[in-house]
C-alpha cells in the first residue's frame, strides 16, 4: 500500500524511498544510487501515520525521528513533496469545500499564544533586528534580509499615503516595528493591538526606549473591541488568524474604524488557486486556528463591509526568499534553540520553515497586499505615488533574480 501510495503522487522529480522492511522505492528514473534524494522510513508506526494521513504523518514522523533524509537534504525532499501535492490538487481539481473556520475572542487570544508567546530569545535567532515575522520585500536581488524587511516597511508606508498628525491603527502589531517605524519617520501616531503577553510587552519595551510612547502606544486587545476612528489602518500577517468565517467582523471593524478618506493596508498570506483545506500538521503545531485565505474568500467580505479594493498586489516570491533567509539564520543556531526547547522542537521548526518556502517557491502560496478605501478618489488615479516613494528610499522595484 505505501509502494502505491508513493508511485502514485510523485510523478515530477526524482527521488528514493527506503521502507520499513529494507525495500527501496525509486521514482524519477532513478536508482538507490543515482537518486538525488533518499529518504527512509524507519518503523511500521511511521508507515502507518503516512498512511492514514500524508500529510500529517511525514511531518510527525520527522519531528519523532521515524522519517529521516538520508541523502539530499529535508528542504529538497519537501519542495519535490510540494510541487506534487500542488499538481495532485490540480489533478483532482480543487477542492470545492472546505471548513469555514472562525476564531472567537477566548479562541483567538490561546491560539496567539500557542505561537506567539514562545520565547522572545527564539524569534531573535533567526529573524531580522527589527523582528519583523512577515513577508519581506526584495525589490532587488542580492539584498539582505534587514535591507528587504527595512524596504518592505517603506512599501507598505507608500501605499498608506502617510502625513504628520495622521492617527493610525495597527491590528496585529507583532513586536511593534512597523508601528514604531511608522511613528519616527511619518510623524503619524500610532495604536498597536496583539493578543500576544510577550509581543504587547517588548513592543511597549521598544517604543519607551526610543521616546515614543505618545507616538507608538500599545494594547493588549482584540480587534472587536477596539473604538474609535482611524485616518489609516494596517494590518500585515493577521488575516491568516482570522477565519473565513469571521471576515465579515474583520473587514467590518476596518469600515467602521476608517475615515471617510481614510485608506487601509492589509498584507496577508493568500491562496493562488483557489479555496483548499488547511494543512493538517501546521494547523496541529504551528497555527493552530489559522487559514489561508483564496482572494475569492477576500473580495466578497470586502465588498460586504462596504470598502472599494482600490489596489491589489500580488508577491510571489518574496516570501520563498524570506523564508530562506529565516532558515538559514535557524540552522546556524539550532544549538541555541535546542537548549531553550528541545530536539523534537528543532525538528518540528525545521519541518515547518521547509514546507512554508516549498509552498512559496513552488507551491500555491503568494502574499497579497490589498489597499482599501471607503471612497475610490482617496487614492492617486495611478500607481506612480508607490514606485515614486519607494525610488526616493533607493528601492525602485525590480524583478528579483531567477533562481
Amino acid at each position: 500500500m505505501l509502494e502505491g501510495l508513493i508511485r502514485s503522487f510523485f510523478k515530477t522529480g526524482a527521488l528514493a524511498v527506503r521502507l520499513p522492511d529494507g525495500r527501496i522505492v525509486c521514482v524519477g528514473g532513478v536508482t538507490p544510487d543515482t537518486a538525488p534524494v533518499v529518504v527512509r522510513i524507519r518503523n511500521t508506526k511511521t508507515a502507518a501515520r503516512i498512511l492514514c494521513n500524508p500529510s500529517l504523518g511525514v511531518g510527525e514522523g520527522y519531528m519523532d525521528g521515524g522519517f529521516v533524509v538520508e541523502r539530499g537534504s529535508l528542504y529538497d525532499f519537501v519542495e519535490i513533496a510540494t510541487a506534487n501535492l500542488t499538481a495532485y490538487r490540480k489533478r483532482k481539481a480543487r477542492f470545492a469545500w472546505r471548513r469555514r473556520r472562525g476564531n472567537g475572542k477566548r479562541e483567538a487570544r490561546g491560539n496567539v499564544a500557542h505561537h506567539y508567546d514562545l520565547s522572545g530569545e527564539f524569534f531573535r535567532l533567526f529573524l531580522d533586528e527589527d523582528r519583523q515575522y512577515s513577508c519581506a520585500y526584495f525589490p532587488r536581488p542580492g539584498m539582505s534580509l534587514e535591507e528587504a524587511q527595512a524596504a518592505k516597511k517603506r512599501h507598505i508606508a507608500a501605499k498608506l499615503l502617510l502625513s504628520s498628525g495622521q492617527r493610525v491603527l495597527d491590528i496585529g502589531c507583532g513586536w511593534g516595528g512597523l508601528a514604531i517605524t511608522l511613528a519616527q519617520e511619518h510623524g503619524v501616531h500610532v495604536t498597536g493591538i496583539t493578543l500576544s503577553e510577550e509581543q504587547f510587552a517588548e513592543a511597549r519595551h521598544r517604543a519607551a526606549l526610543r521616546g515614543l510612547r505618545r507616538e507608538a502606544s500599545f494594547h493588549l486587545r482584540d480587534y472587536r473591541d477596539v473604538h474609535g476612528v482611524f485616518d489609516r489602518i494596517v494590518s500585515v500577517g493577521m488575516l491568516e488568524h482570522v477565519g473565513v468565517r469571521d471576515f465579515g467582523a474583520y473587514f467590518g471593524a476596518i469600515a467602521r474604524l476608517l475615515t471617510e478618506d481614510g485608506v487601509a493596508l492589509v498584507h496577508t498570506i493568500g491562496k493562488s488557486d483557489g479555496a483548499g483545506p488547511n494543512n493538517p500538521w501546521i494547523e496541529k503545531y504551528i497555527f493552530p486556528g489559522g487559514q489561508i485565505p483564496a482572494l475569492s474568500e477576500v473580495a466578497p467580505a470586502i465588498e460586504r463591509a462596504g470598502l472599494v479594493l482600490t489596489d491589489l498586489e500580488v508577491l510571489r516570491l518574496h516570501y520563498a526568499e524570506t523564508l530562506r533567509a529565516w532558515r538559514e539564520r535557524f540552522e546556524a543556531h539550532r544549538e541555541e534553540v535546542a537548549e531553550l526547547y528541545d530536539e523534537r522542537f528543532c525538528r518540528m521548526w525545521e519541518f515547518y520553515l521547509c514546507g512554508s518556502e516549498a509552498g512559496f517557491r513552488v507551491g500555491d502560496l503568494v502574499v497579497f497586499q490589498l489597499q482599501l478605501a471607503k471612497r475610490a478618489a482617496a487614492v492617486p488615479l495611478t500607481r506612480d505615488y508607490i514606485t515614486d516613494f519607494d525610488r526616493a528610499a533607493g528601492h525602485a522595484p525590480n524583478a528579483i533574480a531567477a533562481e
